[in-house]
């Protein structure tokens, strides 16, 4: 882990040091996209950003396990047991997995609401017997838990010029379009996985059922009908990028940079995904090294002219528990 975000971050004892390591690796292996944009935030709130997203990418881990190891009833004991951890560090401040230890302090240390945590965990324990989703509605119940409440978590890290509870629903919205993009982005993954995020009453109105998602991914033969379906939830996840854009106004000038930029960067996979011509089934589309380099870089010019302003009244705390809607 990086000293200095460390040593900014006020985090002095070695296992809590080494907690927060585990963490920021679990970001910078996984989430590249948001990691490289989590570098424009201020340094002292990055082990915090590191925390929430490690312990999101830990049970996100048992729930997938990729390399099919795990039966899901040892999936479903591992999750039990992560959280009984959480709800003990939660209280106490302790934890025996390191992403536990690390996420207890951030939660004391910005005052998160602990149902947030549980809304997460009981998402993800869903994903070990929940395989397909009827309708949108159905899958937003679905990622109030795994995508939006993550959203909510942010907020007290980030600050707001605004009370919190005005920019919770953009919050929980920029959760719920990262994870709609990664839903579109990675269907045929998932689809190896024997899961269907996309909602079925979408891809049934364009002829797609399961079995031709998975002929398509057995062949690689691309489809008409697919790709009608893909462009229509690439719509739909555009227009929650709308609903989500005005909460970056809201938050304090300093963390903006950060948060526009991965807004920038994820809408960008929609661009590649389109680019591609909707290949989903076959293979990821990725943004552009250049692309995402060229954002990343007006990103920090943007820090830099943030740092140079006076900086503005934060909003006091608001509670969050409650706000309708609750990012993954």
């Amino acid at each position: 882990m990086n000293r200095r975000e460390l040593d900014a971050a006020g985090i002095t004892g070695p296992a809590l040091r080494a907690a927060y390591a585990r963490c920021r690796a679990l970001n910078a292996h996984h989430g590249r996209t948001y990691f490289l944009a989590t570098r424009l935030l201020p340094v002292e709130r990055r082990c915090a950003v590191h925390a929430l997203y490690g312990f999101a990418r830990w049970a996100d881990d048992i729930v997938d396990d990729l390399d099919r190891r795990q039966p899901p009833e040892e999936r479903d004991r591992l999750l039990r047991l992560l959280e009984s951890d959480l709800a003990h560090g939660l209280r106490t401040g302790a934890g025996e997995e390191p992403v536990v230890r690390a996420v207890a302090d951030t939660a004391g240390r910005y005052a998160i609401d602990h149902g947030l945590f549980t809304d997460f965990l009981a998402s993800m324990r869903s994903d070990l017997t929940v395989t397909d989703y009827q309708t949108y509605a159905d899958l937003r119940a679905y990622m109030h838990g795994s995508a939006a409440v993550i959203g909510l978590q942010m907020l007290p890290v980030l600050g707001t010029v605004v009370a919190r509870e005005e920019a919770a629903p953009h919050a929980a919205a920029l959760g719920v379009a990262f994870q709609l993009t990664n839903f579109l982005r990675d269907v045929g993954e998932d689809l190896d996985r024997g899961r269907v995020y996309l909602p079925a009453d979408l891809l049934a109105a364009h002829g797609v059922e399961r079995p031709l998602l998975e002929w398509s991914r057995r062949t690689g033969r691309h489809d008409r009908r697919t790709r009608a379906a893909f462009v229509e939830a690439d719509a739909m996840i555009r227009t929650v990028y709308r609903e989500a854009e005005p909460g970056i106004a809201m938050l304090e000038p300093r963390v903006r940079p950060c948060i526009r930029t991965a807004f920038v960067l994820y809408r960008g996979i929609l661009d590649a995904v389109a680019a591609d011509d909707y290949r989903v089934l076959h293979r990821r589309a990725v943004v552009p090294l250049r692309r995402r380099a060229a954002t990343t870089a007006g990103g920090l010019a943007r820090v830099l002219r943030a740092r140079m302003r006076p900086r503005p009244p934060v909003a006091a705390p608001g509670a969050v528990a409650g706000a309708e809607g609750s990012l993954r």
